[in-house]
């Protein structure tokens, strides 16, 4: 393991532990499967078993972690059950919003919503997952925020630790990132247009695809 403790004086210890080995699992450097032994993990972090129960407690709640009787905890894989669940509600929720958004975005917040896909376009040229990872969150997070719907923005932001790992999985594969970049034109357009037929439909193809291509990921 070479992930380790990035000290940050705002955020309590058991944060940071936890933000450590969440990113740790989202990027495999801890993989699907293996065990999370807190000693192990206090010696290599440097910390009391205390935050890192804790971490681990937190990870199991959102999913990134299980339980497993008579061995402890360990990195929940990605299954076809635990994706479909994921991806159902991230469907119905962002299939919501596009249609909030036709109905209430600004032509400023186009325009914003424009920028941010030519970013997404730009980091994907660099391969790094992350950074793409990030740039795709960023463009849906500006379609969230135009529907001015708190309850929905606030539903979808706590179900966002989970889509991000679904998210990062689909982006690992370069052969993707043509289709995200073609797929998040559609979405635009759409709703540039104020179309919500169309928007809805876009959305509901760029989550079919992610599902089908981790299905893929899975079964091989």
């Amino acid at each position: 393991m070479d992930f380790k403790v990035e000290v940050n004086e705002y955020l309590p210890l058991r944060d940071v532990v936890f933000n450590t080995l969440r990113q740790a699992i989202l990027t495999g450097e801890l993989k699907p499967g293996e065990r999370l032994m807190e000693i192990h993990l206090a010696n290599r972090l440097g910390v009391s078993r205390t935050p890192i129960r804790e971490a681990i407690r937190k990870l199991e709640l959102e999913g990134l972690v299980i339980m497993v009787p008579r061995k402890g905890a360990e990195v929940a894989k990605i299954t076809e059950k635990s994706m479909r669940d994921v991806l159902e509600v991230r469907k119905a929720l962002e299939e919501l919003a596009v249609c909030l958004a036709c109905k209430r975005i600004t032509d400023d917040k186009v325009e914003e919503l424009r920028e941010a896909l030519e970013d997404f376009q730009k980091v994907v040229q660099t391969r790094n997952v992350t950074k793409i990872t990030e740039a795709d969150v960023h463009f849906h997070n500006i379609i969230f925020e135009v529907t001015n719907n708190q309850r929905l923005i606030h539903i979808i932001h706590n179900l966002g630790e989970q889509m991000y790992r679904y998210r990062l999985e689909y982006i690992k594969e370069e052969k993707y990132h043509g289709k995200i970049v073609k797929e998040h034109e559609a979405i635009l357009e759409a709703i540039r247009r104020r179309d919500i037929e169309s928007a809805v439909n876009s959305v509901s193809i760029h989550i079919n695809n992610q599902e089908e291509s981790i299905l893929r990921s899975i079964k091989e």
